[in-house]
């Protein structure tokens, strides 16, 4: 028995269908490329306030221990360290070293604060006060 063969079934793709296949391609990631990097920058935000979050608790059980909230001097690293002068400290109430925010800067504490007893935030993607979307701050109040 003899196989029929196709004239085509030797041969691979033309030029012109690789084209085809390329601009497709490019297409949907022009379409979905955005959007998804839209998705990054929002878990970020996420990330911040989830941050934002676990330092208020151990800022507020270090205020349960010491009988106040660490001063600006001291700031968030009396959660991790104990300070010289805090007799009535029973930490560490952060297990790791305090986290960076999710661009790579450091949260801003300042006790007494403006907005209550302190005042903890972010300055978000720009690492400046204020701004919108990404940039705007993220803070505990």
């Amino acid at each position: 028995m003899s196989r029929c063969r196709s004239p085509r079934a030797g041969r691979g793709f033309t030029l012109l269908e690789l084209l085809v296949v390329m601009v497709i391609i490019g297409l949907l990631a022009g379409y979905v490329g955005p959007r998804f990097f839209g998705q990054i920058g929002k878990s970020e935000v996420k990330v911040a306030r989830a941050q934002l979050d676990a330092l208020q608790k151990a800022l507020d059980q270090y205020r349960i221990d010491a009988g106040r909230y660490p001063s600006s001097e001291q700031g968030l690293a009396a959660l991790r360290e104990k300070p010289v002068d805090e007799a009535r400290w029973a930490g560490p109430y952060l297990s790791k070293a305090v986290p960076k925010d999710p661009w790579g800067h450091d949260y801003q504490y300042r006790s007494p604060g403006e907005h209550g007893e302190y005042d903890l935030l972010s300055f978000g993607h720009d690492g400046r006060p204020g701004g919108d979307g990404e940039d705007a701050d993220l803070t505990s109040w």
